[in-house]
């Protein structure tokens, strides 16, 4: 039986151990399935949208994240007081954290995951090639062990052939990872690669593998249930990145044959297998320009862009979550799910993309999302808030669908220009970049698309000007100090023009 088998527990309360809009999005289907919500929040969130929606909140500590929402501790107490009986991590913070894993099974409580086991084989690049290896799947050329013997791998790399990439075994998010073009440049690379694993994941394990020159990120979804049953979900495009990590995400990919995508499902739903895996989980794959994939490695959680996967097939796979972790089997097999229609989805941060994509902060002065057929907002704010320092920059998730791609882009596009933000840089105007950008709308890119079509000066804000902004801020503050003079107040006629050049 599954370490984290919980047959037929029923489930009457989630604590949702986590934040903003993937704490709100976890509780409004919770809150459909008739379960009742707990959040809890540090005191950066005291005022967030998750906290007020939630039936009951704890306070859990002081802003940043690891006297707070990493505290594993206190996510166990908050249950006891609560009397939850579940935890739902979201993604981020401690949801691939197999010792918290652990720690809520031996507390008797559900965590709405995998089993620690399985989070601990896959939450290692090295051990998770080791298990899907036994399922033959295909890798990239490289090292199937970490490299202990700087000599051999120099040998190995030669062999593999260069360009090479250095990737940290415990890490993500770019973080050791580097890469390395000829021999002569491969030790200090090393060394730069596993001082940098060794400084963000406390392990300075690395191997190597080929470097695919084009590729293509694409990511199949898994859900499974306890009796063995799992299935695939199709894939999700994620190319369109910065600094390795992804800004847009659509469904299903335009370049997937049906023939590569019943390959690529099979093989997504064999490395699940591979680990008894339970619950909602993404196989991601190296796509080449030849279209052959490769297995990179699985994320044991629900993950950011899963919206666009739900819209395409009808599955709200929250509560597939829920109902597999309370002990129920899947519903549906593998022949009995489609795809329908396209989705695309943007993550709206609070970054500059005309400064490098760096973090911005401040108050949301204006906030106004879009409507209308098609369109989802995912988010966790509302206006007059304050976009907080301590956390992921990350202020909504926009997703629109539509019959077909070109559908799905051209609602992206109208949605983004309804969408009003002012106060702070976002990345919409990025995103409607890349959504009328030819090579996006072709399809043909991959992951280097920012780096071989981004401009920095090709991207303004959508619809301001600095001078004109100035120009009425200046005369709204001399219209307040007229009316203060106790003189003839002034009125500033700001036309509809005007009001639309605001608009972030």
């Amino acid at each position: 039986m599954p370490e984290n088998s919980n047959l037929h527990t029923p489930i009457s309360k989630i604590l949702i151990a986590n934040r903003g809009e993937i704490a709100l999005r976890i509780m409004r289907s919770a809150k459909e399935m008739g379960i009742k919500t707990v959040a809890v929040f540090s005191e950066a969130d005291r005022n967030a949208l998750h906290v007020r929606y939630a039936d009951e909140a704890i306070y859990i500590g002081p802003s940043p994240s690891n006297q707070s929402y990493l505290v594993g501790e206190k996510i166990i107490d908050a249950c006891k007081i609560t009397g939850a009986e579940a935890i739902h991590p979201g993604y981020g913070f401690l949801s691939e954290n197999a010792a918290f894993a652990k720690t809520v099974a031996d507390a008797g409580l559900i965590l709405i995951g995998p089993s620690p086991g399985a989070m601990e084989i896959m939450g290692n690049k090295l051990s998770a090639k080791a298990a899907a290896l036994r399922y033959h799947i295909p890798m990239v050329p490289g090292t199937e062990e970490a490299i202990t013997d700087l000599d051999e791998a120099k040998e190995r790399a030669i062999e593999v052939g260069f360009p090479i990439l250095i990737k940290a075994a415990a890490g993500g998010g770019g973080k050791g990872m580097r890469i390395v073009e000829n021999v002569n440049d491969f030790e200090e690379q090393m060394d730069l690669a596993v001082s940098e694993a060794t400084s963000a994941f406390g392990d300075g394990a690395v191997f190597i593998e080929r470097y695919v020159t084009s590729p293509r990120h694409i990511e199949i979804q898994v859900l499974g249930d306890n009796y063995g049953n799992i299935v695939h979900l199709f894939e999700r495009e994620c190319s369109v990145q910065r600094r390795h990590q992804k800004v847009v995400e659509e469904a299903p990919s335009s370049v997937l044959t049906p023939e590569i995508r019943a390959k690529m499902g099979k093989c997504a739903v064999d490395v699940a297998r591979s680990v008894n895996y339970t619950g909602a989980g993404t196989v991601e794959f190296i796509l080449d320009e030849n279209l052959d994939f490769f297995f990179l490695e699985m994320n044991t959680r629900l993950q950011v862009e899963h919206p666009v996967t739900e819209l395409i097939t009808g599955i709200d796979l929250v509560k597939e979550q829920i109902k597999i972790a309370a002990g129920g089997e899947l519903n549906f097999r593998q022949e009995d799910l489609k795809i329908s229609g396209h989705a695309v989805e943007l993550r709206v941060y609070a970054e500059d993309p005309n400064n490098n994509f760096l973090p911005d902060i401040g108050i949301l002065e204006t906030y106004k999302t879009p409507k209308g057929n098609g369109v989802r907002v995912d988010d966790g704010f509302e206006q007059g808030m304050e976009i907080p320092i301590y956390y992921d920059p990350m202020i909504a998730k926009l997703i629109t669908y539509g019959k077909d791609r070109a559908e799905a882009i051209a609602r992206m596009v109208r949605a983004i220009e309804e969408y009003e933000i002012t106060g702070i840089e976002t990345t919409l105007a990025f995103g409607k970049f890349v959504m009328q950008h030819e090579a996006f709308k072709s399809g043909n890119f991959d992951t280097h698309f920012v780096s071989n079509y981004f401009k920095q000066d090709q991207v303004k804000p959508l619809n301001g000007d600095e001078a004109l902004i100035a120009a009425i801020v200046a005369a709204k503050f001399f219209q307040k100090e007229v009316f203060k003079a106790g003189q003839e107040q002034v009125t500033l006629q700001t036309s509809n023009w005007r009001k639309n050049r605001l608009k972030y």
